[in-house]
């Protein structure tokens, strides 16, 4: 979710790459935004199509996010030591997702921090809770993100020389081929937040885009745009469809983006992108200095603003008009949407930039 390479590679016209990195962004704003938990909010029937089919729609951006790293730092692969890149990295990336996965953990666990400066003892259970929550946010909010990106940068590295090599672009392929088999059977913790080499082949897959992009783009070019619609709109409705099966059989994350029918979608939704390629409006917001702050931001204020804002009202999803409802979860999209965008391009007009990296 970063640019997490370096600016010799960046100046290269790639614009159409950071707008996709763009509406990959927004899209997971919007996913965030629109959920309910389901002790709130557990639908049946038609409203649990079209809410279920809301959130598949937002759900490709994790892996076109992997795909975009690999396509724009392939080139730098042979340049530097793990080390060498990781440092480099250290300034822009790791620091600033420290700062705000820290305030993240203030937010939620304001009370119990508070009662620690006052000198106010806590229990054992509170002690308890405030170290599970720490673990959650590193391991199951967004925040799983950055570690695990840089743990795949950090593999990819340990084995650049064979970078192009398709056996190792294989074997990354059964890894992820694991970790999606293992959502319904559980072998492993199930969740794509811990799937720590599940996400490498994505990566892989952008080095070869890029590497062979002459070719790629010439065979975009040809195929007809109905086509990319087509497949994108299909893998969608069998996005719907797994979620709900896997609903049906009580598993612990229906969601999860390492399904089957999910990377078929985040695939057909970057090459419907690749094919499109004009967003100038995406372009405006400006999206290689702005996607890692939104980002890094937008959960907290998802956490936050959101039951700030809508409890005092007292709504229940369950009780709204499936209309109304759709609009509620698309205005609760776009507060966080506007805010967290206009923010961070605040922020990077001040000496704070820095903080949400680039």
């Amino acid at each position: 979710m970063t640019n997490l390479i370096d600016n010799n590679t960046t100046k290269k016209n790639y614009d159409f790459i950071d707008a996709i990195r763009g509406i990959a962004m927004m899209f997971i704003v919007m996913e965030h935004s629109i959920y309910f938990q389901p002790a709130l909010y557990n639908p049946t029937g038609f409203r649990e199509f079209i809410y279920v089919t809301l959130i598949q729609i937002s759900k490709f951006g994790t892996i076109i996010f992997f795909v975009i790293a690999g396509f724009l730092i392939g080139e730098k692969f042979t340049d530097y030591t793990p080390v060498e890149y990781l440092n480099r990295r250290l300034k822009s990336t790791i620091w600033p997702w420290v700062i705000w996965s820290l305030i993240y953990i203030v937010v939620t666990n304001y009370g119990f921090l508070l009662n620690k400066v006052r000198g106010i003892a806590g229990t054992p259970d509170d002690n308890s809770s405030f170290i599970t929550n720490v673990k959650t946010t590193y391991l199951y909010t967004i925040y799983w993100f950055i570690p695990n990106f840089l743990f795949c940068i950090t593999l990819l590295l340990v084995f650049k020389k064979y970078l192009y090599n398709y056996v190792l672009g294989a074997a990354l392929a059964l890894f992820t081929i694991f970790y999606s088999v293992n959502i319904y059977f559980s072998w492993i913790p199930p969740g794509h937040t811990t799937a720590i080499f599940g996400f490498v082949f994505f990566l892989w897959l952008g080095a070869q885009l890029n590497k062979n992009w002459d070719k790629v783009n010439l065979w975009i070019d040809k195929t007809p745009l109905w086509l990319w619609w087509g497949l994108t709109i299909a893998t969608l409705f069998l996005g719907v469809t797994e979620t709900g099966f896997l609903k049906s059989l009580h598993n612990s994350d229906p969601y999860n983006s390492l399904r089957f029918s999910n990377i078929l979608f985040s695939l057909s939704c970057f090459f419907l992108m690749l094919k499109r390629r004009n967003f100038k409006l995406i372009t405006s917001f400006k999206p290689r200095e702005t996607t890692y702050g939104v980002y890094l931001i937008h959960y907290i204020l998802v956490v936050s603003l959101l039951s700030a804002i809508f409890d005092p009202f007292n709504i229940n999803p369950n009780h709204l008009w499936l209309p109304v409802l759709v609009v509620y979860q698309l205005l609760r999209f776009l507060i966080i949407y506007v805010i967290v965008i206009a923010f961070v391009k605040l922020l990077n007009k001040t000496k704070l930039k820095w903080i949400i990296g680039r």
